[in-house]
C-alpha cells in the first residue's frame, strides 16, 4: 500500500507527460526514423524484385504505419522519461524551445549528423519490424517457415 501511495506521489502529473511526449515528439530519433524507414524500404524493395508495383506501393505505405507506430511508442516512452526528470519549468522551456524556428533549423540539421553516428551503431532492424508487418498484410516477405 505505501509503495502504490509513494509511486503516486512521485508520478508525473498529466501535464508532464504531456510536454514530456510534445518535447520527445521532436527529438532526435523521432525526427529520424521516417527517413531512415524510407531508405531501408527502398532497400527491402531492391532485394525483392518479386514484388509488384502494387505490392512496393503497399510495402511504401506499410512503412508509414510502422513508423507512426514507432515513434509512437517512442514518444510515449521518452516524454514519461522526460516527466519523470525535468521539473515543469524545464519541461515547459524546452517545448517552448522545440516550437522556436532555432529548434527547427536544428532538427534540420540532425539528419545528416546523426545519420553518421547512426551508421556506426548497428542493430537497428526496421526491415525486420518492416517485413513482419508487411507479411501480416499481405502473405509476402514472409520469414522461411522451419
Amino acid at each position: 500500500m505505501l509503495t502504490l501511495i509513494l509511486a503516486t506521489m512521485l508520478a508525473p502529473s498529466a501535464e508532464a507527460e504531456t510536454l514530456g511526449r510534445r518535447l520527445a515528439a521532436t527529438g532526435a530519433l523521432e525526427t529520424l526514423l521516417p527517413m531512415i524507414a524510407a531508405k531501408e524500404t527502398e532497400e527491402v524493395i531492391g532485394q525483392h524484385p518479386e514484388l509488384t508495383e502494387a505490392d512496393r506501393k503497399s510495402l511504401r505505405a506499410t512503412t508509414d504505419e510502422v513508423v507512426r507506430t514507432m515513434v509512437g511508442r517512442l514518444s510515449i516512452v521518452m516524454g514519461h522519461e522526460y516527466a519523470v526528470a525535468l521539473s515543469m519549468d524545464d519541461l515547459r522551456a524546452l517545448v517552448e524551445f522545440a516550437d522556436s524556428p532555432e529548434a527547427r533549423r536544428y532538427r534540420a540539421a540532425i539528419p545528416g549528423v546523426t545519420m553518421r553516428g547512426l551508421g556506426k551503431l548497428g542493430n537497428v532492424d526496421f526491415k525486420g519490424e518492416l517485413a513482419k508487418a508487411f507479411c501480416a498484410k499481405s502473405g509476402k516477405l514472409c520469414p522461411p517457415k522451419g
